[in-house]
């Protein structure tokens, strides 16, 4: 089980970067001031949740620090876990197509571009596979632990490391075309935001609480942005790590920083539209006209996409180390630290459903399908649910 609201951060030696070599990293448990988890709130008028499947599809993560997201592309979902196992399955019947058993511990993962299902390892390995039926294309090294889902555009895998680096590297054979290369601050939160790949850029949150614009084809810095900007004496007072992946709507970018803000950028200049004082290391996620962030203390915030305006604030679910949110038809969906699966109205934030999926937990926030969610558990379960009636 997670440890209650625990933040796992990660030490990192700024020597090693200096001489090319592979970053160290200390793991700390910090529960200082941490929240206890607040009760399973009471649900009135609920919202009847169907279970269209639920599959154990192998290892999860387990007791692993890392959080693997499953992918869809409409008619299959794939997934993978840390013992290295990757999975396609039906995404309308949960029946596995494929499934291949690599040799790396996947701690990256797992993206979908054009036909390559994409992983990274723990060891730095980056691995490519056929998605139409898990035969593994080609296998390459990166410079360090890999702890987000590489992207694809334009025959380019894009790669990020925890040591600062993203790779560019050919989509047909692995070899390296490209590195951009930020100093990682002494401190940070344990990840990295996933690559965000909009047309010929790529969009990256920095440990340094900047936001920048790398063009796909070369590696070449577009623009780079301050979101959040570190203040206080100590290392941990100035940690502004822009952990939670990026989203873009209508090419607008959102982003959130760690003990910093939630900001909106104009995607081709990096221009800051507004800024909102919230800390978020878990996420956002956002519809036509809202933006939803979970903050750190597990507060789900629906905003005016445009304005910035508050429009409401679930505080029920407090400490429950919520995943990032999901807007799905008229609802608002996070998952818990329990394995538990909450819905709150889109309108006014009530929480009027709520499923138990995996009891290990649930750290990967759902993903969306056409009428359906798919949501994939720590110790292995993934489960697609739909709204009955």
């Amino acid at each position: 089980m997670i440890a209650r609201s625990m933040k796992l951060l990660a030490l990192v030696l700024a020597g090693s970067m200096i001489t090319g070599c592979s970053t160290l990293s200390e793991l700390i448990w910090s529960e200082d001031n941490s929240l206890p988890p607040a009760p399973l709130p009471k649900l009135e008028n609920t919202l009847a949740i169907k279970t269209l499947w639920n599959q154990n599809v192998g290892a999860g993560i387990k007791n692993q620090h890392i959080t693997l997201l499953p992918v869809t592309d409409g008619d299959r979902i794939f997934v993978s876990d840390y013992k290295g196992q990757v999975r396609a399955l039906s995404a309308k019947t949960g029946e596995t197509l494929w499934k291949t058993k690599t040799k790396v511990p996947i701690s990256g993962g797992t993206g979908l571009g054009g036909e390559h299902i994409l992983v990274g390892s723990s060891d730095g390995d980056v691995l490519a596979l056929s998605a139409e039926d898990g035969t593994v294309e080609w296998q390459t090294k990166v410079s360090s632990e890999v702890l987000s889902a590489p992207g694809l555009a334009d025959g380019i895998v894009v790669v990020r490391t925890v040591d600062g680096k993203l790779f560019g590297l050919n989509a047909s054979n692995g070899t390296r075309l490209w590195v951009y290369d930020r100093q990682v601050p002494a401190l940070s939160l344990r990840g990295t935001s996933a690559p965000l790949v909009v047309s010929n850029a790529v969009i990256v949150g920095l440990a340094n609480g900047r936001l920048a614009a790398v063009s796909v084809a070369d590696g070449q810095p577009l623009w780079e942005t301050p979101i959040s900007v570190p203040s206080g004496r100590s290392e941990l007072e100035r940690m502004v790590d822009l952990d939670a992946p990026p989203i873009i709507v209508d090419d607008v970018i959102y982003v959130a920083s760690f003990q910093g803000v939630v900001a909106a950028v104009d995607r081709f200049s990096g221009e800051v539209f507004w800024r909102r004082n919230l800390s978020s290391y878990a996420g956002l996620g956002a519809d036509r006209e809202q933006l939803y962030v979970t903050d750190d203390r597990s507060h789900v915030w629906a905003f005016d996409r445009y304005s910035h305006a508050s429009l409401w604030r679930q505080d029920a679910l407090q400490g429950r180390n919520l995943t990032a949110p999901v807007g799905f038809l008229d609802y608002v969906v996070v998952a818990d630290f329990e394995g538990y699966v909450h819905w709150l109205q889109r309108s006014d934030g009530k929480l009027v459903g709520r499923t138990r999926v995996d009891r290990n937990g649930i750290a990967a926030p759902p993903i969306l399908g056409a009428q359906t969610l798919y949501v994939y558990g720590r110790g292995g379960k993934l489960a697609a649910l739909q709204i009955s009636g």
